[in-house]
């Protein structure tokens, strides 16, 4: 049986990925989507053809992990794509915001994305593919948004190191940065803070930064950036002091 899985699928990004690998990938038999939202997950079979198998659960809780390794050694899949989309994200001052939100970021959005990569890769195998939901807040420190920043460079280089491991064995790892995309996620993530000015006027769209996730994917490339603002900022950051970015940001803000 050869599936996909998606975490984070009952809405935003996740949902979109859901969406497009049913029209992009015919081969599946079943696409595996994983959320905390029960009726939400099984709200989005009305978008796909593709039978989904619906997996309910809190990754940030440890009993999470050994109900899908349990799954997977029951069914004993073949994974053509792992999707890691699930995320958290709290706007404010490291200070200002509670220990347990922001403990809680990096549970989901390094813990329970490592460990699902590696209760995953056993039933990969050659030209298959992982993507790992990063964000341009990878490339630097952000402030106001710290926790999270220093969350998604993880899974940057997490991913990176991830690829070069893989190499040899066929499969592809694609770390997807973008900008702030239209989501559900900012609206969340606006509890104390609301999100600078400028991130606004680079939104985008999430259908468009999936289907260019999903071509990069498919391509074998190392890093998806869509939209050229996002790729001018990448640069930006290989090639200007941090401290200077950071002062520029903050002046934009005000």
């Amino acid at each position: 049986m050869k599936i996909a899985i998606v975490t984070g699928a009952s809405s935003g990004m996740g949902r979109e990925f859901v969406k497009q690998i049913s029209e992009n990938y015919k081969c599946l038999d079943e696409i595996w989507v994983i959320g905390r939202n029960a009726d939400k997950l099984c709200d989005v079979q009305k978008d796909v053809r593709i039978k989904l198998r619906i997996l309910p659960m809190n990754l940030r809780k440890k009993e999470a992990m050994e109900r899908l390794r349990h799954a997977l050694d029951t069914r004993q899949p073949r994974i053509k794509i792992l999707v890691n989309c699930a995320g958290m994200g709290v706007i404010g001052d490291f200070s200002q915001l509670s220990l347990n939100a922001q403990r809680e970021t990096v549970r989901l959005n390094c813990e329970a994305l490592t460990a699902v990569t590696y209760v995953c890769l056993p039933y990969m195998h050659r030209r298959t593919r992982i993507i790992q939901m990063s964000s341009a807040s990878a490339f630097v420190p952000q402030p106001g948004f710290a926790i999270y920043a220093a969350s998604k460079s993880y899974v940057l280089s997490f991913s990176r190191a991830l690829r070069a491991e893989l190499k040899d064995k066929g499969i592809t790892v694609t770390c997807v940065c973008p900008g702030p995309v239209d989501t559900p996620f900012y609206r969340r993530a606006e509890k104390i803070e609301v999100m600078p000015a400028y991130k606004k006027w680079t939104m985008e769209a999430p259908a468009d930064v999936v289907a260019k996730a999903i071509r990069d994917g498919a391509a074998g490339r190392s890093l998806s950036i869509y939209g050229w603002s996002m790729k001018l900022f990448f640069l930006l950051c290989k090639i200007v002091p941090h401290p200077v970015i950071i002062a520029a940001a903050a002046r934009l803000d005000t």
